[in-house]
């Protein structure tokens, strides 16, 4: 690696020669940092920790550490890769798609005039289900810059590459939302990720209130569109399989706190597919109901 690149242009230069190479070696390479990661980064190992214990409360201290390691190998993964979503031929990406499971889900929808939300949430490798998507249907999506802003040319290209739209995540993007699903398109959400204060509600994610954001109910109250939850499963140096599964049928009521605990049983069944997959190292339970209501101790009941 040239000694002069800054971090983010070093970054870009990795996925650049990760790019070609094949995803036995990808896998393997994740397998050795996976570990190192778990064992050295206290915040990574702590978070994902924490959630899990939240999570499968039933798993003791030996089982829990396991289900740890390999969700961190697979996040490793994840990031390996996106050299691979991004930059590899996009004929090589598509054939390393070994099987989409539930496409007559969206398909079905457009035929009936509905446009389609499909709620993305971190699991297995989200970049290779936006490049299907993209190259499938038309496709819009939110997108914020990153904060290595050296990297947001290479993000956008390689999310942008197969025709996907990306839009801002303030009302001007909300509104070509609504265009696209209006129009009959697929459009991404991430189901998954905590909004700022105001944007949402509390809702039940497996044992605990995570705050859950409220864009949903919006879109598909004014629009009659179909939810589906996506995920691309990683089949470990081998390559994914799609699998879109129908939404939790809350997630069409018009109550909010109804809507947000759809959303996130949809995410819960999708984790089920093999819960190593999933993100844990994201403080998904940062915000707490007595933050909310101001009250002077909220602190205490944090997780993190």
């Amino acid at each position: 690696m040239p000694l002069n690149l800054s971090r983010g242009r070093a970054i870009g230069w990795l996925w650049q020669r990760l790019a070609h190479w094949p995803l036995t070696r990808i896998w393997r390479l994740a397998s050795f940092i996976g570990p190192l990661v778990y064992r050295f980064s206290r915040r990574e190992r702590d978070v994902t920790l924490a959630n899990l214990g939240v999570v499968y409360p039933q798993l003791n201290g030996p089982q829990g550490a396991q289900l740890a390691r390999q969700s961190l190998r697979h996040s490793t993964a994840t990031m390996l890769e996106l050299g691979h979503a991004w930059m590899a031929p996009a004929a090589q990406v598509e054939a390393h798609i070994l099987a989409v499971h539930g496409r007559d889900k969206l398909d079905s929808a457009r035929e009936e005039g509905r446009g389609v939300i499909v709620l993305a949430p971190h699991f297995g490798n989200w970049e290779v289900l936006n490049f299907w998507l993209s190259s499938h249907f038309p496709f819009t999506a939110m997108y914020e810059p990153p904060k290595i802003a050296e990297l947001d040319p290479v993000i956008r290209q390689g999310r942008e590459r197969m025709g996907a739209l990306l839009v801002p995540t303030n009302p001007r993007g909300v509104a070509a939302l609504l265009k696209a699903l209006k129009r009959c398109e697929a459009i991404g959400i991430l189901p998954d990720q905590e909004p700022d204060w105001g944007s949402g509600v509390f809702a039940p994610f497996f044992q605990r209130d995570a705050y859950t954001a409220t864009l949903l109910p919006k879109l598909v109250m004014r629009t009659r569109a179909r939810v589906v939850t996506g995920v691309a499963r990683r089949l470990p140096g081998k390559g994914f399989e799609i699998h879109f599964l129908d939404a939790d049928e809350r997630v069409y009521s018009e109550d909010e706190v109804q809507s947000a605990t759809g959303v996130n049983a949809s995410v819960e069944a999708a984790i089920a597919l093999d819960p190593a997959q999933y993100q844990w190292e994201y403080k998904r339970y940062r915000k707490v109901v007595e933050e909310q209501q101001k009250r002077p101790d909220f602190r205490d009941f944090r997780l993190y």
